[in-house]
């Protein structure tokens, strides 16, 4: 086996913002695993909240080469590397050649029925009027995701919905509120018809919330990294936001959901941007979930080819395996 890694930068269309941080590129690894007839791919983006950059998934990749290229399995792996965008890149191409050397898809690996997916369209942070223009803009997308802060968010959110009348929308907040901030805003949310509020508190930060009655679903994004973190984030919110990078690969990601399955919890995917490469493993997790956010090639400049097509009504094609899977 040959295993190739390979750094990625493509500019984002504008400058993306949310709560503490502003994207400027998609910033990955793409790792290329051969076995001299069939080759496997995934695209690891990584977690920058925790530090996780293209440099330091490369380093984590090469401590592990020797063992990948020796033939670990999938099961290896999770052993091999923490969960994060490393592990997410190879567990994806391992994913991805066994579905080659098979001539199955990944839906006759897993025996599932694919359906196509809906995804949110994201509005990053700006003015109200910034916000509710680019609400506007994605018109085609009957989900919006918002991302707000503490700055303003009500006046923010207000706009969107005067924007549009006729979306779901559900929040974003990345952890840029505290507990009192997210009891006085609740009321409001729920008069403007607000679906979900994603990851309201700071990880770790988010005791308050066991037991807590919100009239909103509430999720867990930072909060939930992997398998280990699921129970208690199952013990205080009511859906469980599942990202590849966060975990480690689909290989964690489909654990992750029959736990939750079994708890009767709602589900999103999400992403940390990325190409279409990026999305087609999340659409195999998409499949589980009540809210889908696989956007990523959205905020780029411009997606690999071939990628996922989105359509009219946020509709996103299903992966064709001579991209993934």
């Amino acid at each position: 086996m040959d295993m190739s890694i390979e750094t990625i930068k493509r500019p984002l269309a504008s400058p993306f913002v949310i709560t503490g941080y502003t994207f400027t590129h998609l910033n990955a690894v793409w790792v290329t695993l051969r076995d001299g007839v069939h080759q496997g791919r995934g695209e690891g983006v990584g977690m920058y909240y925790l530090g996780e950059t293209p440099f330091t998934m490369t380093q984590q990749l090469e401590s592990v080469r020797g063992a990948v290229e020796a033939g670990a399995t999938k099961a290896d792996v999770q052993d091999l590397l923490p969960a994060g965008g490393a592990r997410n890149a190879v567990d994806c191409a391992l994913w991805d050649l066994e579905c080659k050397q098979s001539g199955a898809t990944i839906w006759n690996l897993l025996r599932i029925t694919p359906q196509p997916l809906v995804t949110v369209a994201t509005v990053g942070l700006g003015t109200p009027q910034e916000m509710a223009a680019k609400a506007r803009a994605f018109d085609a997308y009957p989900t919006l995701k918002i991302k707000l802060s503490d700055d303003a968010p009500l006046e923010k959110l207000t706009a969107i919905r005067e924007a549009r009348p006729d979306a779901t929308l559900v929040i974003d907040v990345n952890q840029g509120w505290n507990f009192f901030e997210l009891t006085k805003y609740l009321p409001a949310l729920a008069a403007l018809d607000v679906a979900f509020v994603e990851q309201p508190l700071a990880r770790g930060a988010d005791d308050e919330l066991s037991g807590f009655s919100s009239p909103i679903a509430i999720g867990a994004d930072e909060s939930c990294i992997d398998l280990s973190e699921y129970a208690d984030s199952a013990s205080k919110y009511d859906v469980i936001n599942i990202k590849l990078d966060k975990c480690g690969g689909l290989t964690e990601a489909l654990r992750i959901v029959e736990a939750a399955q079994a708890d009767g919890k709602d589900l999103m995917v999400g992403n940390m941007t990325g190409t279409s490469l990026s999305m087609a493993p999340s659409y195999v997790i998409g499949q589980f979930c009540r809210f889908v956010d696989i956007d990523g090639p959205l905020l780029l400049e411009s997606d690999i080819k071939p990628g996922l097509s989105y359509g009219a009504g946020g509709v996103v094609s299903i992966p064709e395996p001579s991209l993934w899977g």
